[in-house]
């Protein structure tokens, strides 16, 4: 059974730290190999979709000094050289301060320190949905299998039934949940563990 994997790196990264993993290649490609279950799954691509760190100068909230946001795409880079990787780059936008701690306390003067940066990922979601359509419309897959919680996948999800495509989707562990609407348009949910 032919079969794409599309991981949503954001998604996975989110709830890997949580469960105090460190998220490097090496996971993302032992992460890979533990969604496939061959056979009767043939691993025709791992589709990766991720952002680099954003990369520029913004002013601090309170001083309005320049700081700069540094970070390299290398792994992203990396990542594309491994077998059967395909990287599908979305971006960072900055969006501004908020408050370490809300509510702010009284009295003391706020600094710069008492803020953290808010970076919004763009783009990702649509490469996915995209590129569900494209197996759909193309019939180049038997079987999709999904690691995405977000629950925008659903109308690619639905899509890619109706054109007779198995949709997988792929529970993390604890404490990751699945949405319930993305369970109802899974034809499978498939349960994992984190890598060894």
């Amino acid at each position: 059974m032919k079969t794409a994997l599309l991981i949503d790196g954001g998604h996975v990264r989110a709830c890997a730290k949580k469960a105090g993993h460190t998220y490097d290649n090496d996971f993302i490609e032992r992460f890979a190999g533990a969604c496939i279950h061959a056979p009767p799954e043939y691993l025709l691509r791992i589709f990766y979709y991720d952002a680099p760190q954003f990369r520029g100068t913004r002013n601090l909230p309170v001083s309005n000094s320049p700081t700069n946001f540094a970070s390299s795409d290398k792994w992203l880079r990396d990542l594309a050289k491994l077998e059967r990787f395909a990287v599908r780059r979305g971006s960072v936008a900055f969006r501004g301060w908020k408050p370490k701690n809300l509510p702010i306390a009284g009295g003391a003067a706020l600094t710069d320190a008492d803020f953290t940066p808010i970076f919004e990922q763009k783009g990702v979601d649509m490469r996915i949905g995209l590129d569900i359509a494209t197996f759909s419309e193309r019939r180049s897959v038997d079987r999709i299998v999904l690691v995405s919680g977000d629950t925008d996948m659903i109308a690619a999800m639905k899509h890619a039934r109706k054109a007779g495509i198995e949709v997988v989707t792929v529970q993390l562990p604890a404490p990751c949940t699945l949405h319930d609407d993305l369970h109802a348009h899974s034809d499978v949910v498939r349960l994992i563990g984190w890598p060894a």
